[in-house]
């Protein structure tokens, strides 16, 4: 009497490597693929040709700028809007200024943004509903409406034309905090229960033990707050005339009046472009992992 016997799949020898499984796809889910692999690369391109066209402007000619700017290939390849930039205006200043002002205020939102978002998160105190009320509301205010009450207040204050006023109003978002309060909400409370008993005070707790935890909440804070001041123009704009503290933002706007030359100018002022965007870039590409990894430091209860 013979046994029947069914087929097993083949088993890995102990100490080889395991078989790679091939999975098959069908000819329509391929073609479905192809065409949205084709379609990312389509809006990829769409969306980079026109920094590829900012950086082959900057190294052409007036003249082959003017001609042709749309072109990708400079002819002839010349480094003479870089070297105006640096050697014939006031744009190390501008960068400098920039510089100063953007690190100062990406430090300040990080420690003042998460401080504000756990009082709001984990501090019981009267009204603190109605303050969470005007911080949303303080959102959908426009920015350019805050312009002039803004002036009134720097001026008020002595602080006009000078680091003092470019820096301290931008200290604290109300996005910031928001995103700050958010996240230490979906923190359990149990986990700063034992710092408390071992009699860790509130500013100890948040600082040694929820902060650390947040460090996804602070990427993101980090890279929107370093963005936001980069780019800042409105605020310089009412907080300081002096040649002295123009930012970025506001000494390439001044090359769109014909400050340095006459022309078109295309090469220069997407020379200064280009310089504009390499410091954010690299913020972005250094964190981007970071604020991805948004179940970094999750507790589970």
């Amino acid at each position: 009497m013979s046994l029947a016997t069914t087929a097993r799949p083949p088993v890995d020898a102990p100490g080889s490597a395991p078989r790679r499984r091939v999975r098959h796809l069908s000819r329509k889910t391929l073609t479905w693929q192809i065409g949205l692999y084709a379609l990312l690369v389509l809006l990829a391109l769409v969306y980079v040709y026109p920094f590829l066209v900012q950086l082959a402007t900057s190294v052409k000619t007036e003249a082959g700028a003017a001609a042709d700017p749309v072109s990708l290939v400079p002819d002839p390849l010349t480094w003479s809007a870089y070297g105006r930039l640096f050697l014939r205006s006031d744009f190390p200043v501008w960068f400098a200024n920039s510089a100063v002002v953007t690190v100062l205020v990406t430090a300040g939102r990080v420690f003042f943004d998460s401080l504000a978002g756990y009082a709001l998160a984990r501090l019981q105190f009267r009204g603190r509903g109605v303050v969470f009320a005007a911080l949303v509301a303080v959102m959908a205010v426009p920015t350019v409406v805050l312009l002039i009450p803004k002036f009134l207040v720097i001026n008020q204050l002595g602080i006009y034309d000078s680091y003092a006023g470019m820096v301290l109003p931008l200290l604290v978002d109300a996005a910031g905090v928001f995103i700050m309060k958010n996240f230490f909400e979906s923190i359990p409370a149990s986990v700063e229960e034992q710092a408390r008993i071992d009699g860790a005070g509130t500013f100890r707790i948040f600082w040694s033990v929820v902060l650390p935890m947040a460090r996804p909440a602070l990427v993101t804070i980090v890279i929107l707050s370093f963005q936001g001041s980069w780019n800042e123009l409105s605020h310089f704009i009412v907080a300081a005339q002096s040649p002295e503290l123009t930012t970025l933002t506001k000494g390439v706007a001044s090359l769109a009046s014909g400050q340095l030359s006459q022309g078109s100018q295309y090469p220069i002022k997407l020379a200064a472009a280009a310089i504009m965007t390499i410091p954010v870039a690299v913020v972005f590409f250094v964190f981007q992992r970071r604020i991805m990894n948004t179940s970094e430091g999750a507790v589970k209860e």
